[in-house]
């Protein structure tokens, strides 16, 4: 009884000649079933593991009409929030014995209409992506796959199926309202060129409505580069601030990135921080906890997201009742952190 080359794998019918049952056998005692004895699964499984055999999952599924995985679809794969919450996510999947398929969308429209259309060929059980506007086609596809949709990170008003995330545009106007209560009145907003379709763009509209609120001018934007922003990004304008608006007294970075790279070069010039020019950031990331002085920032746990995406296809695949039950926004807690980078409230 020997294991075939690759190029003729080992069947189920192979492992039931080799155990004298049954395929129905087989499949049953790779299943725990229990119509097989227990000492008739040992020895199958036995049989098993020694001709290496690999079921089929593919095979599987067009019986059960179950493939056995969901789809996740991240911006960037060199973003620790989005490795947090992937880590997560499959953790917990993985306790269902379904597996993650993974996608990575480079933060185009286009490239995640191509992913999602190609994802659902395969059938995934779910499907969950971050919330960064999406084509119409897309939207379409998602509608009509008639499987649970989650979206990630926001709280869109439209959402196509449930949501796991919290209002960017609240979180930025939260942020931009206590630097204004700190003593900061000339404050800049750093993001992306090209970002009406990203969640920088929410980020964009709640410093404005702060600032317009507040009765103070909110056209001290400076757009540069496109998403995702980087700390290079935001050394390049630290060593150029005067050059966009001389009068800037703080900048809320849509990120924590731009905000440490723009902190570096403030700190070379010799401007004070958080004296002369205030910094904050977005997505307390490790670089904002570890700068000095450490950057203030908004809070999220990448984790958190991925684990009550999780939990929640966990849930909505338990059955039609619980999916009917299911609120369609799971959402997730920001908080502010204030730290040495902005000034200390009098």
């Amino acid at each position: 009884m020997t294991q075939r080359d690759s190029n003729n794998p080992v069947t189920m019918e192979d492992v039931a000649k080799a155990a004298g049952v049954s395929r129905m056998t087989v499949s049953r005692a790779m299943r725990s079933d229990g119509n097989v004895s227990e000492s008739t699964r040992e020895r199958i499984l036995k049989i098993v593991n020694k001709m290496n055999y690999v079921p089929d999952q593919m095979a599987g599924s067009l019986s059960t009409k179950r493939s056995g995985f969901v789809a996740t679809l991240v911006p960037s794969l060199n973003n620790v929030h989005y490795a947090k919450m992937v880590q997560a996510l499959t953790e917990t999947i993985e306790m269902t014995g379904m597996q993650i398929l993974l996608g990575h969308t480079d933060y185009s429209m286009a490239r995640e209409e191509q992913l999602v259309e190609s994802m659902l060929k395969r059938r995934p059980e779910a499907i969950a992506l971050p919330f960064d506007g999406h084509t119409t086609r897309t939207i379409k596809l998602l509608k009509q796959a008639n499987i649970p949709v989650v979206e990630l990170w926001e709280t869109p008003s439209k959402p196509i199926g449930y949501t796991v995330g919290f209002s960017n545009e609240d979180a930025s106007y939260q942020m931009t309202e206590k630097l204004i209560e700190l003593g900061y009145e000339n404050i800049a907003f750093l993001c992306e060129t090209n970002d009406e379709w990203t969640r920088g763009a929410a980020r964009r509209a709640g410093f404005r409505n702060a600032m317009e609120a507040a009765g103070l001018s909110a056209h001290r934007m400076i757009r540069f580069g496109n998403p995702p922003m980087s700390i290079k990004d935001g050394y390049f304008i630290g060593k150029n601030l005067d050059q966009y608006y001389p009068d800037i007294d703080c900048v809320f970075c849509v990120s924590d990135s731009p905000a440490f790279g723009l902190l570096s070069a403030l700190q070379e010039r010799g401007i004070k921080v958080p004296n002369d020019v205030g910094v904050a950031g977005f997505g307390n990331f490790e670089v904002s906890r570890y700068a000095v002085p450490s950057i203030t920032t908004v809070m999220v746990d990448p984790a958190e997201v991925g684990r009550v995406a999780a939990e929640l296809v966990i849930r909505l695949l338990d059955s039609d009742i619980e999916r009917r039950k299911e609120p369609k926004k799971n959402p997730i807690e920001i908080s502010l952190s204030m730290r040495d980078s902005t000034r200390l409230l009098k």
